[in-house]
């Protein structure tokens, strides 16, 4: 059964996040008019509850923008990173209905067992643990009723709170942010889009034994229904008390999950939060949720490297190659020395050669402080348009960055960078890329 994006739906929705807004509008216009501060950690706790209680996308929209240094203000970023995904589940009326939606009347002649309750309810969808008939235990992630109406409207809304923030901060330009965040919320709807990022990553991993990506059960998934092997782990909060040299092996493999397919084969897992990873019993890392996955021209890697080198010998003229590399326009001295402050905090850790934590500070947002600093720079400066493949690249980082505050590693980061760009080359990063989407059918 076909389910539609369709207008009474939309409707609907367009009813429920305007309602919303509406209170978030009011609150922006107090600001301006009535000189409430807005940086109040009481108007900060109220607006993420409005955005919270939409679950859904905008509820998605709001812990990703969290992410993005310099788009919300820090008292914002922190509430709205606390939306870890916590969206009450489907009751198992509706649960029996979408089932029935994706495999028919008899979908549970599939499964030997099939749990009532959640394990995990997300924004876009809830995952229920399983049995199928030959006994081998499933995850099954479910998508919510209505989501692609949901992801219509909310990015119509959206736009609104865009041009509210704009409004208000005039220092970020915002339109390639939207677009890039379009872009990955309407892939994260097709789940056969997210089993071929499986393969992509099986495919790139399959060396790496220490990584664990489930297989996925093909004949019983749909568009919205992903039937994958159920991975046993713990989750990845339960080693923050563990053994120094546990979490720094661990902090390793994760470093090596998330950045070894960025400089071998230009793609990234875009959402790195402590939800997606658990650790099995041979210290071995399970990652989860191939939804947001963002695949990089060759050229930008090269860029991301070659920035690198050039902030390491303080080459203003290879600095702005890279930075125009990245995708920024009109880069000027004042500009880049703006963004050198950012670039030098994501740098920091792998610029010299020495074992240490990924900063100093083990509270708050990873680059929190640094990102406020920017933000009052960029400013002064006036309105900078960040490339879309700026934004879930950096995202990426600081949520892969919070994960290391968490684990308080303490590692040579310098050396396990440059251990993976070593045999960088433009054309095998190019030629990997290809023949890793190829075998998946991308």
């Amino acid at each position: 059964m076909k389910e539609e994006n369709n207008l009474v739906s939309r409707v609907k929705r367009y009813s429920q996040v305007t309602t919303s807004l509406t209170s978030l509008a009011t609150k922006f216009a107090g600001k301006k008019y009535l000189n409430f501060d807005l940086s109040d950690q009481k108007y900060a706790a109220q607006i993420t509850e409005i955005l919270g209680n939409l679950k859904g996308p905008l509820m998605k929209v709001a812990q990703l923008s969290a992410t993005i240094p310099d788009l919300l203000p820090q008292e914002y970023a922190q509430k709205l990173a606390e939306l870890q995904s916590n969206a009450p589940p489907m009751s198992w009326v509706f649960v029996r209905r979408r089932m029935k939606a994706e495999l028919g009347d008899n979908w549970e002649k599939n499964f030997s067992q099939f749990d009532k309750e959640a394990s995990f309810a997300a924004s876009l969808g809830q995952v229920h643990k399983a049995v199928l008939q030959n006994k081998d235990k499933v995850a099954c992630k479910l998508q919510y009723p209505d989501m692609s109406s949901a992801v219509e409207a909310d990015l119509s809304q959206l736009k609104i709170i865009f041009k509210i923030y704009s409004s208000y901060n005039k220092s970020i330009q915002i339109r390639e942010i939207y677009k890039e965040i379009e872009a990955r919320l309407k892939e994260e709807l097709d789940y056969r889009l997210e089993y071929k990022h499986l393969k992509v990553f099986r495919k790139i991993h399959e060396k790496n034994s220490y990584i664990r990506i489930p297989n996925v059960y093909e004949k019983i998934s749909t568009n919205r229904l992903l039937v994958m092997e159920f991975l046993h782990g713990k989750k990845l909060i339960e080693y923050k008390q563990a053994p120094q040299k546990l979490r720094n092996e661990l902090a390793k493999k994760l470093f090596m999950a998330w950045y070894y397919p960025f400089y071998k084969y230009g793609i990234i897992h875009g959402d790195p939060h402590l939800g997606n990873y658990s650790v099995d019993k041979e210290n071995n890392i399970n990652l989860f949720d191939y939804g947001c996955v963002r695949i990089f021209p060759a050229k930008f890697v090269k860029g991301v490297i070659d920035l690198y080198f050039a902030l390491k010998e303080d080459n203003n003229k290879k600095i702005k190659l890279a930075y125009e590399a990245w995708g920024f326009k009109d880069i000027d001295d004042k500009l880049m020395n703006v963004l050198n402050k950012w670039a030098l905090f994501l740098y920091d850790p792998i610029l010299k050669d020495e074992v240490r934590r990924i900063q100093d500070s083990d509270s708050g947002i990873y680059g929190a402080k640094i990102a406020g600093e920017v933000h009052k720079e960029l400013k002064k400066y006036g309105g900078v348009k960040p490339p879309r493949e700026f934004v879930f690249m950096d995202r990426a980082a600081v949520g892969l960055g919070s994960i290391f505050i968490h684990l308080k590693a303490e590692i040579n980061w310098y050396q396990l960078f440059h251990e993976l760009i070593r045999d960088f080359s433009l054309k095998k990063v190019e030629n990997d890329q290809k023949k890793a989407l190829k075998s998946a059918g991308i």
